[in-house]
């Protein structure tokens, strides 16, 4: 017995020792090729096979062999079979593969299949917005608000419970912050949106920009060999109303690749603000109501052209012009400590606004040969300027509304202006030991900040030199970023990279002959591993460092008046902060996904509701104030059992602890926040879908302040008629309007304020799109069995 255990077990080591190893990844120029068949034939007689198997969603393969000379053939729909001659003597890996489109037989392609409307991928998930009901006819702000995990607030986009975070059009860095982002967002039609990829821990070739990650919004690229126009009309209904028409043309055939699109939005909406101010001796209530114009109309240009098999040349423009003015009134009650009503002051605001926004690139991609060795140099441009005129006066009135005369009144122009050229360089170098990329960048900002302020109280403007100021900010960073990925075999996967950076920065304020230099040289590593227990289980960890610069607006040293005893001011001495993330992820059978995530931000930067109690004076500034460490835990759950209901369910629960800096006259808010989100979608018929979407957010302490729950219900309803060519869409946003901001309190020098606001969060969008156009690749919508299928025309 002893002796037949022994044979045993010396026969299956030697065939584990004959057994070797042939693995590759397939992809099809410039994304993996998930599913692809892999088998291995004898050298002269293709019938007899040898092994095979498929790829996996990231296209890399693994099949166990023999030694031999082998012919192998991989082979995809839609694509030209690959074919090569093996003498397979050891363990061999042939890097990337790319597969080439089978132009003559792909006209006749039909394909069922829907994605995920949720994917957890290894360093991202990825929110697939042509899938949302929720999102059709809207803007890209409106694709944000309803994708898992992100939060919009005070004209910031973060993650969950995380920093601010920044956002990238196809990967590329859009150098805007705050209100003028939004304002770049609003212009950006959903409907033109393929994904939405949110990375907490962004790999080495994107910017280490953001203590909040980074959001990557992906257009759509048009399917291959045909071409499509879209029609849209969509009415927005809230105090007020606005409608907005689009079109969106695609042509994908042979060596073309063009895109056209114009987007037009024209009515108003409400903005609310409100803050109470509690000074030892007073309280000051402000009120604030505008009537905002939505009048912007924007435009997209993409071309590229395959010039060989190896070389693609391209570019892209992004224009914008909108013009938000405004009309706008607020009132103070400034009470006493017996709470009767002292004094009001009235505020009436008209505004002037012109914005224009250009985004320009071009780019060549040169495949140097079959195993995925190419380049990629790309040029962009960017330019953003912002014309404002603000008249507002501010008049003081007894407790009985008896005029009392005037507090301030004022005539501001101001005028910002962006640029930024860049450059980089690509290169993926696939090679025996592992998947390389490595690369450079170099990008140039200027932006330019002239106010000038006028005394109006006489009634005759007088140039205010103290309120006036001529800001000039330049920084110039220096990059260079190198990867390497292996899949060590059918389990193990390791990625790590390094990105090294250098920054120059300089602040000028013309106006008060004031100087502030910065340069400093990072190094931000990166690293990621995942482990495939087995088809159920997949493990994952990874670690990145990175840097959150300030905004343009944030540095600049001006001040801007509420009235005479409130404004705000930026800060040209704020210092980048740092961040260094953790994630550990669990994910059982892509439905049921784990996260834990830990960051730590150091030299932490933001705005402050600072005060001077003795002068009854509110001034809002930006400094570095704080540390802070953050942990989360989070689970994503995917339903999708019925035929009819599909369910995307997200859950997290996250602590804070923060310490402030000796200086700041406050103390640190540290607590814990739950948040939930849930996405139904029901097929109520062969064409009807409706989708049912909530979140809330429970309270929560976070840095100086406490922030008051806020939750949100919103139902989307869509209809397709004419072969799904004609789509109908109707969605109530935030039903209960109780998504806004409200509540959130901070105290400093012994003065507490309160904070509120609210953007026509709630509102009624009805939205009409039709297409047309020759769609030989064609790919049909059915119910959810068919989830696990990829969409393979695309």
């Amino acid at each position: 017995m002893k002796n037949c255990i022994l044979f045993i077990f010396l026969l299956s080591s030697f065939l584990g020792i004959a057994q070797l190893q042939l693995t590759g990844t397939v992809t099809n120029y410039s994304e993996p090729v998930a599913f692809a068949n892999v088998f291995l034939t004898n050298q002269n007689d293709e019938m007899v096979i040898n092994s095979g198997g498929i790829t996996d969603e990231n296209g890399f393969f693994s099949i166990d062999t023999k030694k031999g000379v082998y012919r192998i053939t991989i082979s995809f729909i839609g694509f030209q079979d690959w074919k090569k001659e093996l003498l397979i003597e050891k363990n061999l890996d042939l890097g990337a593969i790319i597969l080439k489109e089978d132009t003559e037989n792909l006209d006749e392609v039909v394909i069922t299949s829907q994605k995920k409307l949720i994917e957890q991928k290894t360093d991202r998930l990825v929110f697939n917005v042509e899938n949302s009901i929720a999102a059709a006819g809207g803007n890209a702000v409106d694709a944000l608000r309803v994708a898992p995990g992100i939060r919009i607030q005070n004209n910031n986009i973060s993650m969950i419970g995380g920093e601010s975070s920044r956002i990238m059009i196809d990967g590329r860095l859009l150098q805007l912050t705050g209100e003028d982002l939004i304002s770049f967002l609003d212009s950006m039609a959903s409907d033109d949106i393929k994904k939405i990829e949110i990375i907490t821990n962004p790999p080495a070739k994107y910017e280490v920009v953001g203590n909040g990650g980074i959001i990557n919004i992906i257009y759509k690229k048009g399917r291959r060999n045909s071409w499509k126009n879209t029609s849209g009309l969509t009415y927005n209904q809230n105090t007020f109303s606005f409608t907005t028409l689009r079109n969106s043309f695609f042509y994908n055939k042979n060596k073309i690749r063009l895109i056209l699109s114009a987007n037009g939005s024209k009515g108003n909406i409400r903005n609310q603000e409100n803050s109470t101010i509690s000074f030892p001796n007073s309280t000051w209530e402000i009120d604030t109501e505008s009537k905002d114009e939505k009048n912007n109309y924007s435009g997209r240009f993409s071309l590229e052209y395959d010039i060989s098999e190896k070389i693609k040349i391209g570019g892209q423009y992004l224009g914008n012009y909108n013009q938000p003015d405004s009309k706008g009134n607020g009132i103070t009650n400034i009470s006493n400590n017996q709470n009767s009503v002292d004094s009001l002051l009235i505020n009436d605001n008209n505004r002037s606004d012109r914005v224009t926004s250009h985004v320009l690139n071009a780019h060549v991609i040169t495949l140097l040969d079959t195993i995925g060795r190419k380049v990629s140099v790309d040029f962009d441009y960017f330019r953003y300027n912002n014309s404002l005129e603000n008249d507002y006066i501010v008049n003081t009135f007894s407790a009985n509304n008896e005029f009392i005369g005037i507090n301030q009144a004022a005539q501001n122009f101001s005028n910002q202006n962006i640029e930024n050229y860049s450059a980089k360089v690509d290169i993926e170098h696939p090679m025996t030991f592992a998947n390389l990329s490595y690369g450079a960048k170099l990008s140039f900002i200027t932006t330019l900040n002239d106010l000038e302020n006028f005394n109006t109280i006489t009634g005759s403007p007088v140039f205010d030199t103290n309120l006036s100021n001529q800001f000039e900010y330049k920084e110039n960073v220096q990059a260079l970023y190198i990867n390497g990925s292996k899949k060590l075999n059918s389990k193990w996967n390791f990625k790590a990279g390094l990105r090294l950076e250098n920054t120059e920065t300089n602040g000028y304020s013309i106006t008060l002959n004031q100087r502030n230099e910065n340069n400093y040289l990072k190094v931000f590593p990166t690293f990621y591993t995942s482990y495939q227990k087995n088809d159920d289980h997949n493990f994952s960890f990874n670690y990145g460092k990175g840097i959150n610069r300030p905004s343009f607006r944030d540095l600049n040293p001006f001040r801007s008046f509420i009235n005479s005893n409130a404004y705000s001011e930026g800060n040209p001495f704020i210092q980048p902060s740092f961040t260094d993330r953790f994630t550990l992820a669990h994910n059982y059978k892509g439905k049921l996904i784990t996260n834990l995530y830990y960051s730590r931000t150091t030299d932490g930067f933001g705005t402050l509701f600072s005060a001077d109690a003795e002068n009854e004076i509110q001034t809002i500034i930006r400094r570095n104030y704080y540390t802070t460490a953050f942990f989360k835990i989070s689970e994503t759950y995917t339903f999708d059992s019925l035929s009819w209901w599909k369910s995307q369910n997200y859950f997290s629960f996250s602590l804070q602890n923060t310490e402030l800096d000796d200086d700041l006259n406050s103390s640190p808010q540290n607590g814990n926040q739950f948040y939930f989100s849930t996405s139904n979608t029901f097929v109520l018929g062969k064409t009807t879908k409706l989708q049912t979407d909530f979140w809330y957010a429970s309270k929560t302490k976070s840095l100086l302040y406490n922030v008051d729950n806020m939750y949100n219900v919103t139902i989307g309803l869509k209809q397709s008629f004419l072969d799904n060519n004609l789509q109908v869409s109707l969605v109530f946003n935030d039903i209960f309007d109780t998504a806004s901001l409200r509540n959130l309190s901070s105290e400093i020098n012994g003065v507490k304020t309160i904070y509120g606001q609210n953007y026509s969060s709630r509102n009624v969008r009805f939205s009409l799109s039709y297409s047309f156009g020759n769609k030989k690749v064609n790919v049909k919508n059915r119910g959810f069995g068919s989830d696990d299928e990829r969409n393979r025309a695309n």
